[in-house]
């Protein structure tokens, strides 16, 4: 499980570098501030009068205005964004005249920071690049999976209460990438979530008992020395399918829409498929003259097909997991056993 842990904080160490930014200080004076500021000005101008003129256009092709009447509005709109730049500018070039006057302009902003974004519109790992136009509408998200909780067994003709593993001992956890697509294009409140996931389930026997691999079968039998660990991990590539229902709520900008559902109640119903990866079993005890630790890697009659049912209920980022296998854990046994789990899992934005 330490592994398993490791591997964890660094694949979420690793998202949060690509989400998060650095920020540098820079030694500029009040009046570097404001020149600099007159570009983004000219800018933030440009793209407002872009995106009004491709509005017109599209007013033009769905035939609600006449092709010269759209070019009267193109020209209107040209001319109001011409005036904005000089109005504001000239604030600018304003505002630059009084420093001077003053004397106050070479003053230095040391505490001043300006952001670098490594990963951003715009920008990868300090370099500037032409993004891409938002999209208008954007069905498909993805999010990184991460689960982890309670695991045990269901024993045919048992019930969880006479379970031969340890509750509190007994876990699992799950790292994947799903896909989440919005089923119809004028509503959302049904979505399709889909991916793959490495789920590692761990139990720990009671009683002093290890699992052992007879040929014919594979059962618990009691060790023949105290056993200070007792562990046994089944480890899954599965390709999980849900189907999510719930609320959202849409948001529009000027050329685009999303659905969100953040603050809202999710709930998800489906199942997975895929194979078994690798069995392992740990041991750990002493022989009267010193510790122990065994390791053992094999096949232990596993079944190699792994297909099962899950579902969860989740607010904002995280959610109530359930998860329980349709296949028994070993192929041969007379006595059928199927893993379930539950526990947390964060992936709900």
């Amino acid at each position: 499980m330490r592994i398993i842990t490791y591997c964890i904080a660094l694949v979420m160490w690793v998202l949060a570098a690509f989400q998060c930014h650095a920020q540098e200080i820079y030694s500029l004076t009040k009046i570097e501030v404001l020149e600099l500021s007159k570009e983004e000005i000219i800018n933030e101008e440009k793209d407002a009068l872009k995106g009004e003129v491709e509005a017109i256009n599209k007013r033009v092709e769905d035939g609600e205005i006449t092709e010269e009447e759209g070019g009267r509005l193109k020209n209107e709109a040209a001319e109001k964004r011409a005036l904005n730049i000089e109005n504001r500018l000239a604030i600018v070039d304003n505002k630059i005249a009084l420093l001077k006057r003053n004397g106050e302009g070479d003053e230095i902003l040391e505490n001043d920071k300006i952001e670098i974004k490594f990963f951003g519109e715009g920008r990868v790992f300090g370099i500037d690049y032409t993004p891409k136009k938002r999209k208008y509408d954007r069905r498909t998200t993805s999010d990184f999976v991460f689960a982890f909780g309670f695991n045990n067994v269901i024993t045919e003709g048992e019930s969880l209460e006479d379970s031969d593993f340890k509750v509190a001992g007994s876990r699992f956890a799950e790292l994947g990438w799903a896909w989440k697509t919005r089923v119809f294009k004028e509503t959302n409140w049904l979505r399709i979530k889909y991916g793959f996931s490495f789920q590692f389930n761990g139990l720990k026997p009671t009683d002093n008992r290890y699992f052992v691999d007879t040929g014919t079968q594979t059962e618990l039998q009691t060790f023949d020395r105290d056993l200070d660990k007792s562990k046994f991990r089944i480890d899954n590539l599965v390709v999980p399918v849900h189907f999510e229902v719930g609320p959202s709520r849409k948001v529009e900008g000027k050329d685009y829409f999303r659905y969100y559902t953040h603050r809202k109640v999710k709930f998800g119903f489906g199942g997975y498929a895929g194979l078994r990866l690798a069995t392992r079993q740990k041991l750990k005890f002493n022989d009267g003259a010193e510790d122990i630790k065994q390791k053992q890697k094999g096949n232990f009659n596993a079944s190699n097909f792994i297909y099962g049912v899950s579902a969860y209920i989740g607010w904002r980022g995280s959610a109530l997991y359930a998860k329980y296998d349709l296949n028994p854990i070993f192929k041969d046994n007379p006595v059928e056993q199927r893993n379930l789990s539950l526990g947390l899992r964060f992936d709900m934005d």
